[in-house]
């Protein structure tokens, strides 16, 4: 038996079976559905609006892990620059881990380029409520908008000791 995580695809000579699959009774078996419709060359059998609003779904999830990645790293960096007393290694790993992740994103999704400012205003503001929390300081020690600047967001040395 497979990994369950995995995703089986149906093949492509796969014909669809003959009875509809309902969106709202079974999102993975219609999923299913679709794809072999899709593959077979049927299109006029295609739950157009729901698949088109599934793509859509699929197009704010991309962004959502692109305002996530920048949320964790920004976290982090107001922490660094807060509390300089308490810095560690897993800072460093987490901001380093994140600028990855925010790389792997916008290569994998270039048309997220165009909307990566907005993804950091809006991230901005949830780190800066969840730094608050993780450093005890009250939220007006942060600045109203993000400092950084997307020099800082990507390039910026973080290292816990300085002589290394």
């Amino acid at each position: 038996m497979g990994n369950p995580a995995t995703k089986e695809r149906p093949r492509a000579d796969e014909t669809p079976p003959a009875e509809r699959v309902r969106y709202e009774d079974d999102l993975y078996g219609w999923v299913n559905q679709q794809v072999a419709l899709l593959r077979a060359g049927r299109l006029d059998e295609i739950d157009v609006e729901n698949v088109a609003e599934e793509l859509s779904d699929v197009g704010s999830s991309q962004y959502d892990k692109l305002w996530s990645s920048l949320r964790v790293l920004v976290m982090h960096m107001l922490k660094w620059d807060q509390q300089p007393e308490f810095r560690t290694p897993s800072w460093v790993y987490s901001i380093r881990e994140q600028r990855k992740r925010y790389a792997k994103i916008l290569k994998r999704n270039p048309g997220l380029a165009s909307r990566r400012d907005e993804a950091l205003a809006d991230a901005y503001e949830s780190a800066r409520l969840w730094a608050a929390n993780e450093t005890h300081l009250p939220e007006d020690e942060f600045p109203d908008e993000c400092p950084y600047t997307w020099d800082d967001v990507l390039n910026r040395p973080f290292e816990t000791d300085p002589d290394r």
